[in-house]
């Protein structure tokens, strides 16, 4: 069973060895803050400053210590899913988190979703008072995992102003982090059919893969918590794969009309995520 962490816990994850952080502006380069440490890895904010339309462009980046991981927005069965969140009171609000192309982890019996080495988590904030002075206050709270998880919160108070240079590092790192997200479906790459099958245990798909393809890794997430990857029938069609993807354990009496799934597929070098509608 996947056990999530959530904040109504970390009043008592301080006995569980839950690292608490409160990161005051660094003075150095305002772009960033400092980095908060816990004993499985850092992690810090980098921002540029607020675009025309009061826009703020940051990212969570995270580096885990060598010989652990952090873990992607569907963490698996044992893991913590990041959360971020802007603190009450400020004047700037996170609008959406984005997540790189995750790395599917086993250690035992576990089956996990990932990072086993740094990752930016690109995100967005907003300014609510355009044009006045932009100060992102917030919280991030993730899981860094060896043979134990320990969950780490950090709060971070971070100036953002278009003084104190060119912003070149923060650019690149922001930059890195977008290259490594799943693109968007596209002519060559897309999922060209799916279904549920009446007794719900298996998701039927279709695919259309990049470069003549006929495999692909796929993860598709259903309902909050489940996250299922295992292939069977697969095929070659034209174009691309049909496969039947495996669903144990669906919530008993699932009602899948008017629901939203998401399907990641990794092809080659390439990796592709879009939503699955149900009518």
């Amino acid at each position: 069973m996947k056990r999530i962490f959530s904040h109504a816990l970390l009043a008592a994850g301080a006995a569980a060895g839950l690292t608490l952080s409160f990161i005051p502006p660094s003075p150095a380069a305002a772009a960033m803050s400092r980095w908060a440490e816990s004993e499985g890895g850092r992690m810090r904010i980098v921002a540029l400053p607020p675009d025309a339309s009061g826009h703020i462009r940051a990212g969570l980046q995270i580096e885990p210590k060598p010989g652990w991981i952090t873990y992607w927005r569907e963490p698996g069965e044992s893991g913590i899913p990041p959360q971020v969140a802007a603190l009450p009171g400020g004047n700037v609000s996170l609008k959406a988190i984005a997540y790189p192309v995750p790395k599917h982890l086993t250690a035992g019996p576990a089956n996990d979703f990932g990072y086993d080495g740094p990752v930016t988590l690109p995100l967005s904030f907003a300014v609510a008072e355009h044009g006045k002075a932009a100060q992102i206050d917030a919280q991030a709270f993730i899981g860094v995992c060896k043979n134990i998880c320990i969950p780490f919160q950090a709060t971070f108070s971070l100036p953002v102003t278009g003084k104190g240079g060119s912003h070149a590092e923060e650019i690149a790192i922001l930059n890195a982090a977008a290259a490594r997200l799943p693109e968007q479906p596209g002519a060559d790459f897309s999922v060209a059919a799916f279904a549920l099958t009446p007794d719900l245990g298996r998701l039927q798909v279709q695919l259309k893969l990049p470069g003549g393809a006929h495999d692909a890794d796929i993860i598709v997430t259903g309902p909050a918590g489940y996250v299922f990857t295992r292939q069977d029938k697969a095929r070659p069609v034209e174009g691309g794969l049909s496969t039947e993807i495996v669903l144990p354990q669906l919530p008993r009496n699932y009602a899948p009309r008017g629901k939203q799934w998401r399907i990641l597929v990794k092809s080659g070098a390439r990796a592709m995520e879009t939503v699955l509608a149900f009518r």
